[in-house]
């Protein structure tokens, strides 16, 4: 089996022909938008009317102002250096390309459902005047102020967005994302549970729209490649206690567990690892983390997991960079978890390329030129570095850049529609890697 499975047009292939993949519309229908109001309430979608603003047009050397929204507190806490250090080699090697812009990041936290970090900072970051918002990382905590952000007439671009929720939601055109929809990894995911010769599936569900969707889409996978769902058990973001959770999958005797979880992993996995093998345990992008000082040796050996985005290893000189800028900048090493940076990273660069291609410095004239310098017009030339798709834009063509998180390729809704899902393995010391089965 091949360690990455590269989706075009939001249809995934794997390697192995003997299972039958589900196409993206068998789980459309069954991810729901959104979760019960105990954890997640969404507001209605903002009635302003964004239009460009002529009067941000720009000639010559200019100031693009972006501020982030990711995650340095809450449940997805490990997420957040990554993602800012992706965020923060992007604007250095933006700024020494020696183009036109130059870009001043004002940096905020989401934080999560719980803490509502989002509330303060959101506003916050708004009210220095951004073009675009990076963020956040937690579907569930986007859907919280993607209003807000859409009702300023502000770009919000998630680098680790994957609900299928924001494919039909209406944004004005201001929502993007380079991460691909869970209906990708959800079926890569049910795929590969076939291809490991399960039969039965038992999931423990957040209880949000990343959660709910991301079940949604593995569970239709797998009932197609012919397997059965037997227990999908869910808990809400707040939930310290699993037992009655875990009783149910159990109970229910199935051949694989999938854990679909933030933070909350660190308590589901030692009640869970003592009564059901972890070589049959699952995880997904919310919980493939480091867990190396969190159990004892040993416990998630086996463990598989997937992550949308490139084999980290075929990118190891982008990494290395990205690592050394960001320690080089004050702060702790990534350890090897470098989990959404490249998203991050090509969020900055096409956000950044698309002000060129519109010579503004408009939210809407931005977002008008995203799909087209993302390729997605299909009448750009290859490049793969903001410098280099630069040059094409000032020389008066169109660009289509291809980053270190893949393609990309945009189509109209902002969704990505090449992109690719790496399936890892833990080993004994609780981290880990390419699997190579």
């Amino acid at each position: 089996m091949s360690v990455f499975t590269k989706a075009g047009a939001g249809i995934a292939i794997l390697a192995a022909s003997a299972l039958v993949l589900s196409g993206c519309a068998a789980a459309e229908e069954a991810a729901p938008e959104t979760t019960d109001a105990a954890t997640e309430v969404v507001e209605e979608p903002t009635a302003v009317v964004c239009e460009e603003d002529a009067t941000k047009a720009v000639d010559g050397a200019y100031t693009l102002k972006i501020g982030t929204a990711l995650p340095l507190t809450g449940t997805l806490a490990f997420l957040g250096p990554p993602e800012e250090a992706g965020v923060a080699l992007a604007i250095k090697e933006i700024n020494e390309a020696g183009a036109d812009i130059t870009i001043e990041a004002v940096f905020g936290d989401s934080g999560d459902l719980d803490n509502k970090a989002y509330e303060t900072e959101v506003p916050r970051v708004l009210s220095e005047g951004v073009a675009a918002i990076l963020g956040a990382a937690s579907s569930g905590v986007s859907l919280q102020f993607i209003d807000q952000v859409v009702g300023s007439c502000v770009i919000q671009f998630s680098p680790a967005n994957t609900s299928p929720a924001f494919t039909t939601y209406e944004d004005q055109g201001l929502f993007w994302r380079t991460a691909p929809s869970d209906l990708l990894q959800g079926d890569v995911l049910g795929n590969l549970l076939a291809e490991d010769g399960h039969q039965t599936l038992g999931m423990l569900v957040l209880n949000d729209a990343y959660g709910t969707g991301l079940a949604a889409a593995t569970k239709a996978a797998f009932e197609t490649a012919g397997g059965s769902v037997v227990a999908e058990p869910t808990f809400n973001s707040a939930d310290t206690n699993f037992t009655s959770q875990i009783g149910t999958l159990l109970a229910a005797a199935p051949d694989a567990i999938v854990v679909i979880a933030f933070d909350e992993t660190k308590t589901i996995v030692p009640e869970l690892v003592s009564q059901f093998p972890a070589e049959n345990i699952y995880f997904v992008d919310g919980n493939l983390a480091n867990y190396s000082e969190d159990f004892p040796a040993g416990t998630l050996t086996g463990v598989k997991g997937t992550l949308p985005g490139l084999d980290i290893a075929t990118i190891a000189d982008f990494t290395e960079r990205m690592n050394a800028n960001w320690v080089a900048e004050g702060n702790e090493d990534l350890a090897d978890v470098f989990a959404y940076g490249p998203e991050s990273y090509d969020a900055v660069v096409l956000i950044a390329l698309a002000s060129l291609a519109a010579k503004s410095t408009d939210s809407v004239a931005i977002a008008g030129k995203l799909q087209e310098v993302s390729g997605g017009s299909g009448d750009g030339t290859k490049c793969f570095s903001f410098a280099e798709c630069a040059e094409i834009i000032a020389g008066g063509g169109v660009a289509d850049y291809d980053g270190v998180s893949g393609p990309i390729t945009f189509d109209a809704a902002g969704d990505p529609t090449e992109a690719e899902i790496g399936i890892y393995i833990y080993g004994d010391g609780n981290t880990y890697t390419p699997y190579r089965g």
